[in-house]
């Protein structure tokens, strides 16, 4: 499975930039996955953003992300997006999007950059003060 990340760039704070994730290779019913963001910055652990769940789309964020950053799944199209608003400085980082593929990984492990499959090749975004 491939996983191509779009959508990073420059933005200034307070801006919005929404990101995309498109998966080829395999197929697979986006309601039988779950996908993932995760940032990273140089030198510190890649953390994750949000996920979505295969069943029922139930989603969480982060502390520092929640209420600005909203992740959906296209499921007619295998991808995923995280729109992400009101950006901060902070939210600087090289973003990376993933998918876990059956069998799936249970709840606890979606918080874990282990506990998915498949990885995009990371997009930049850089909010600017």
């Amino acid at each position: 499975v491939q996983l191509q990340a779009s959508g990073g760039g420059l933005v200034q704070a307070g801006g919005s930039l929404r990101l995309s994730c498109a998966a080829s290779g395999r197929t697979f019913s986006n309601r039988n996955a779950n996908w993932g963001w995760f940032r990273q910055v140089p030198g510190k652990e890649r953390d994750l953003v949000a996920f979505i769940r295969w069943s029922g789309g139930s989603t969480y964020y982060s502390d520092s992300v929640k209420g600005r950053f909203t992740i959906s799944r296209d499921s007619g199209k295998n991808s995923v997006h995280l729109q992400m608003n009101s950006l901060k400085v902070e939210d600087t980082a090289v973003y990376y999007c993933a998918i876990d593929l059956p069998p799936l990984t249970i709840l606890s492990g979606l918080y874990d950059a282990r506990g998915y499959d498949y990885w995009g090749q990371g997009t930049q975004v850089t909010v600017s003060s």
